[in-house]
């Protein structure tokens, strides 16, 4: 039997704050309690006990493996790199947001997928990964070949989530297409003649095949047991057809009328730790804050900064004042991992997964000081 008593910690359980210890047994939590510990225990000297995060949105690895515009990184080096930020961020379980979305002139912007799903399989593999890793595919509906390299990938790595995105100009994120452009000529430093090709390529796309894509990658879904998400819903014809399609998460919905329908229809709300961070979203959206206040924000993702998720967790509480630190960190740990059908972590409660981290409070920001993965340290 291999035991750790973990004592003198503020335990954030799933309905309160105590003072007391965490017993690990064999990678699970054995036990929790409170007062005097009658074994030899690793003095937490007060700091927080936080269930380990999941993540369900990232698609942080590909700036990794892109770290400026037109420049490719070595793919193993940037994935353990990315998996150790993951870990040190105290994410123990994250699913990685591949793109699948065909579009070789778009230098950098398809997100490579098939190479990021090989290199991560074999770094997982090889025993090189930190954090357990699974697979979100963000398939672009509107996009000529997207659920033929869906599928190849459903066959060859674990995908336990699909999200259906439209990135089209005058679609859901992008209202105009000035917006489209201003955004995208930003994070890919092409040109305004190189835009021009996109553009006009992804207005046609969509035309052709943005609604028989979404039905055929629904289908794929369905048939194989993969948790749908939908992505940027902005209408009641959004949220409609997210109920239609069995959608189960509702990412970064762009309107309060949207998460607002989304949530009364059972769809969990998604929204960036970023945002609640930041204060609001960057991109003039609606705010997660005010989603929390209205009641509808169920799920927070770090998107695009891994350490995001510790910091909205303990603002959120002071942002918003009927939210408490265990409902916050219910958002980055217990709500997720129920969206993701993963009932064995995301709670410190006894025969959970000994997925934990301990949180220092002592400077202006939290600090993750350690992070454990069924029992072992992994940062």
């Amino acid at each position: 039997m291999n035991e750790t008593i973990y004592a003198n910690a503020r335990l954030v359980l799933p309905d309160e704050v105590r003072h007391g210890h965490l017993v690990v047994r064999d990678g699970r939590i054995a036990e929790i309690g409170e007062g005097a510990v009658p074994r030899a225990a690793l003095d937490m000297a007060g700091d927080y006990l936080l269930p380990g995060f999941v993540e369900l949105h990232t698609d942080h690895v590909e700036g990794h493996l892109y770290p400026r515009p037109r420049v490719m990184w070595n793919a193993f080096a940037a994935v353990t790199a990315y998996d150790a930020q993951i870990a040190a961020s105290g994410i123990t379980t994250v699913f990685d947001s591949l793109r699948v979305w065909p579009d070789k002139r778009a230098v950098g912007m398809d997100g490579d997928a098939p190479l990021l799903a090989r290199t991560l399989s074999q770094a997982g593999q090889a025993g090189l990964l930190r954090a357990e890793h699974h697979v979100h595919l963000r398939c672009e509906v509107a996009a000529d070949g997207v659920v033929e390299d869906a599928r190849a990938l459903m066959d060859a790595c674990d995908v336990r989530l699909i999200s259906l995105m439209d990135h089209t100009p005058g679609q859901r994120q992008f209202l105009t297409e000035t917006h489209f452009r201003s955004y995208y000529k930003k994070k890919s430093g092409m040109s305004d003649a190189e835009m021009d090709i996109i553009v006009a390529d992804r207005m046609s796309a969509h035309a052709l095949h943005a609604r028989p894509n979404r039905v055929r990658l629904v289908e794929l879904a369905h048939e194989r047991g993969i948790v749908l998400a939908s992505h940027d819903d902005a209408t009641d014809a959004h949220v409609e057809e997210a109920v239609a399609d069995g959608v189960a998460i509702a990412e970064f919905p762009t309107t309060p009328h949207a998460a607002n329908g989304s949530h009364r229809a059972g769809i969990r709300v998604l929204m960036g730790a970023p945002n609640v961070v930041r204060g609001g979203s960057h991109t003039g959206n609606v705010a997660a804050a005010d989603l929390a206040r209205a009641g509808v924000l169920d799920i927070l993702s770090s998107d695009y900064v891994p350490g995001s998720l510790l910091l909205a967790a303990f603002a959120l509480p002071q942002m918003v004042e009927a939210i408490t630190l265990p409902q916050a960190v219910a958002m980055v740990s217990a709500n997720p991992a129920d969206a993701a059908s993963l009932t064995d972590r995301g709670r410190l409660a006894s025969g959970q997964r000994a997925d934990f981290l301990r949180v220092s409070d002592a400077g202006p920001a939290p600090v993750a000081r350690m992070v454990w993965r069924e029992g072992e340290r992994i940062a």
